[in-house]
């Protein structure tokens, strides 16, 4: 093998793992100290929603399993589903029946897709499974954040 082709296989190697090192997808429990224990049942709808110290957690949560694939602070690299385009219609609703109806629809979607995953139309999974790892506070806490962002990015707009 001559030093051209040795240089053209070893960037072929680097681009390749590259590829593979997109973001760390193995999911990590969130410690979700401090935020009222939520028992076994899981809830329908966001218990925890404007409460600061989820936030705080869901942030954490939200940067070690999801920036990888949904970007940092919640704002979209264009790898996967923008998350601050989940609710945002329903938190610009005034307050009422129309608006929490409207907010439950999504957070049961939100709640879902992160404990089962989501496949494409090929059966292949386009983001993991976190049921295993996830407790109801881990669940509830990253939506938190990612209705925090959402209300700020529309605020900043």
């Amino acid at each position: 093998m001559n030093a051209r082709s040795a240089s053209i296989l070893i960037l072929a190697l680097v681009l390749a793992a590259g590829a593979h090192a997109h973001g760390d997808v193995t999911p990590h429990p969130i410690d979700t100290t401090g935020l009222k224990p939520l028992g076994a049942d899981w809830l329908p709808t966001n218990p925890y929603r404007g409460d600061t110290k989820a936030v705080a957690i869901g942030a954490v949560g939200y940067e070690h399993n999801c920036a990888g694939c949904h970007g940092l602070d919640a704002l979209s690299g264009g790898v996967a589903p923008d998350l601050l385009k989940l609710d945002g219609d329903c938190l610009r609703m005034s307050a009422g029946a129309k608006r929490e109806s409207c907010l439950a629809d999504v957070d049961d979607y939100f709640k879902g897709v992160v404990l089962h995953g989501k496949r494409n139309s090929e059966g292949r999974y386009t983001m993991p499974a976190y049921a295993s790892v996830f407790t109801q506070e881990a669940v509830w806490s990253l939506k938190t954040y990612i209705d925090a962002r959402t209300l700020e990015t529309a605020g900043a707009k």
